[in-house]
Parts: structure tokens; sequence; C-alpha cells
């Protein structure tokens, strides 16, 4: 490890036990809805969860969560994150609200991920699921030139183009080192509300056919329901309204699915910091 000094070594958060990326390799996958939907299910399950918008250019998660409020800055400089459905949140989008989009250089970028790490009071958490921006790179390497990555999950449609993306953002992970934790698949089908037929708008199964290529678990596919959009939209996202939903359910499943993955993940970094 003679050139180790060029890359900054990442600091574990005390107290944040598990931090999960959610990724997707081009926008418009559903890659916030997603993120949101999880975190809030985890958070239905009993866990205590964090949720990072590391999408900076782009900030979809005050919408999603239903929350425009600044977060308070203590006297050390601190930055309390929002608590909204009960949920720790922090975004850019909390910061200077509003349509007008932020121009940033690569250095102020990797700021500003490193202080919504570092600077946000996060106390204790079982997760800290951080939304990515879409596509690959940047975001993703200050990330984990900052804090050690539990895993990351990455979200895509069935439609071939996605797919063709989704497996970059695979290779990327695997780049820097990071375990996919799984796939999902949003948006995978469609059951009309008249005859109940389901219709794969995007060729529903191509997202589980890409992990069984790689290897990697596939955790679920989300129904194309006009119902987990407008909860976006309205703030107040699907999962709130429990397992027992049908909307909502998958995405329970998905999170039980998750945890089982991260425990694992963890249970084996932690293996390998204790040997070395």
């Amino acid at each position: 490890m003679a050139h180790s000094h060029a890359m900054p070594s990442p600091v574990a958060l005390p107290g944040v036990s598990k931090i999960v990326a959610v990724g997707s390799g081009k926008g418009g996958v559903g890659k916030t809805t997603v993120a949101v939907n999880l975190a809030i299910a985890l958070s239905r399950l009993g866990q205590r969860v964090g949720l990072i918008d590391a999408d900076i250019y782009g900030p979809n998660v005050p919408l999603m969560m239903g929350s425009t409020q600044q977060p308070r800055v203590d006297a050390d400089n601190q930055i309390e994150p929002n608590l909204t459905h009960g949920i720790k949140t922090i975004s850019i989008g909390y910061i200077s609200p509003g349509d007008k989009p932020l121009v940033m250089r690569g250095p102020m970028l990797h700021q500003i991920i490193r202080q919504f790490l570092q600077q946000v009071q996060w106390g204790e958490l079982d997760y800290l699921i951080v939304d990515l921006p879409p596509g690959t790179g940047d975001v993703v390497i200050s990330l984990v030139q900052t804090v050690p990555l539990t895993g990351a999950v990455v979200v895509s449609t069935p439609s071939d183009v996605s797919l063709q993306d989704a497996r970059k953002a695979l290779e990327m992970f695997g780049q820097v080192n990071v375990e996919v934790l799984g796939i999902v698949e949003n948006m995978s089908h469609f059951t009309c509300p008249h005859c109940h037929q389901e219709i794969d708008i995007f060729s529903k199964g191509g997202a589980e056919r890409t992990a069984q290529q790689f290897g990697i678990p596939f955790l679920g596919a989300i129904e194309l329901v006009p119902a987990i959009r407008e909860g976006g939209d309205r703030g107040l996202p699907v999962a709130l309204a429990g397992p027992k939903s049908p909307q909502a359910a998958e995405f329970y499943a998905i999170a039980q699915k998750l945890m089982e993955r991260a425990e694992a993940a963890a249970a084996a970094n932690k293996d390998v910091l204790e040997i070395s």
C-alpha cells in the first residue's frame, strides 16, 4: 500500500451502522422513488434510518418527502437533518430551494457530499441511505473516499437501454470495490385497471436476467402503478401505507431482502477488518 497517501481513506461515521447507496446508470428509472420508499419501509420495519439526497443538480427528495424546511445549524456548525416521516433527511434542495439549478465544479461537489456525511448530526442509525445522482462517477468516488459503504442497490427499468446503463453502474461499483447488494426492477409491468391483464410496457424481467448474469441478488420488481408516482408527487410516498397495502407490499419485501444482504455484508466487512 505504498501509494495509499494519494487516496483519502474512508472513516466510519460514529453511530451509523450501515451505509447503502442507491444508484442507476441513467435518469428516469425512478431511483429516488425506490430510495425514498425503501427508507420508509426500513423505518417501519423498526430500523433507524437516515436519507442523504446526493443528487446535487436535481434533488427530488424534498418533493417526495414533502418537506421544504431549512435545516438548523448548531453552534458547532453541525447541521440538524430534517425529520420527515420518521426519517432524518438532508438535501441540497432544503438549503437552496427553488428551481435554480446549481452550477458546481468537482471540488465543490466533493465538499457538499463530505459535509452531508460528516457535518450532519445523524446520531444513531441502522441505515443511512444515499440517493445517488443518475449515471456514474464523481459522487460515488467522493462517497467511497469519505465513508466505508456497506454496499449499493442498482435500480433499472426492464428496457434494454436502462439495463445497458444498469450494467455500467454495476461495473462502476465493481471498480471502486463496492458490493452490489442487489438489483431492483422498477416500472416492471402494468396491470390494466379495466381488464386486469398484465401489460409489459418495458418488457418485464430484464433486470432479473441481468442480476443472474452478474451473479447479483435480484431484490424484486415494482409494478408500474400510478399511485406510486402520485404519492411521491404529493410528498406522501406509498410505503407510508404499510406492508399490507398492495402498492407498498413489494417495497417492504425488497427492504426485508436488503436488510438480510446488508447485514451479511456488514458482518463480512467486520471480519475483514478484524483479521487485518
